[in-house]
């Protein structure tokens, strides 16, 4: 199912857009804070600007603040933007964090446009394989991720060491159809991470 912007749920929580955005957000460098209400802060290298307007565009409702640059550590330039602290949002927030540290929920659904933000936030190529960078998982998490991508999607993927920490890669064949699960949903700016197939 594609979902489109028209398709809002009732008045005062998040349309399907939005769901699947903020999913595959935190399953990214996307996160979250909250005090009573949780808020969403979409926080990249200045070089992604594309994917933190993009995303902004699809949230600006719940967003007082366009997004800005910003000086980060040494030559760092960062470029972000916060929603407001809503009760629509706290959900969210209790299922992906305790104690403040991001973690993954026990029943995780995800689509393609899901798969798709997490690709072009924390995806990578090498040759013909599709790389997730999930090394701020556990490793018992990053299994539980595997699993998720095989039961939901029927993608075969694998833990593979990067340095001292490990992240997902989805294997070559899994690959091409990860492709053809997301590619509609790429911007042109993140085309450039899908494995030449």
């Amino acid at each position: 199912m594609i979902y489109t912007e028209s398709m809002a749920n009732t008045a005062g929580s998040l349309t399907k857009v939005q769901e699947s955005i903020l999913v595959g957000s935190l399953l990214g460098d996307g996160t979250m804070r909250k005090k009573i209400n949780a808020y969403l802060e979409i926080n990249h290298a200045y070089s992604q600007k594309t994917l933190v307007d993009w995303i902004y565009s699809k949230f600006k409702n719940l967003v007082i603040t366009p997004p800005k640059w910003r000086k980060g550590n040494g030559s760092r330039e960062a470029y972000r933007f916060f929603t407001r602290s809503l009760p629509i949002l706290t959900p969210f927030y209790d299922e992906f964090f305790v104690n403040g540290k991001k973690i993954i929920p026990e029943n995780l659904k995800l689509n393609a446009l899901s798969l798709a933000v997490w690709f072009m936030d924390d995806g990578s190529k090498s040759r013909s394989s599709i790389y997730l960078n999930t090394q701020q998982f556990t490793v018992d998490e990053q299994k539980k991720l595997i699993f998720i991508l095989k039961d939901q999607f029927g993608l075969e993927s694998t833990l593979n060491k990067d340095k001292i920490y490990f992240r997902i890669r989805v294997r070559s064949e899994s690959s091409k159809i990860m492709v053809k699960i997301i590619e509609r949903y790429i911007l042109p700016n993140f085309r450039y991470k899908l494995p030449l197939l």
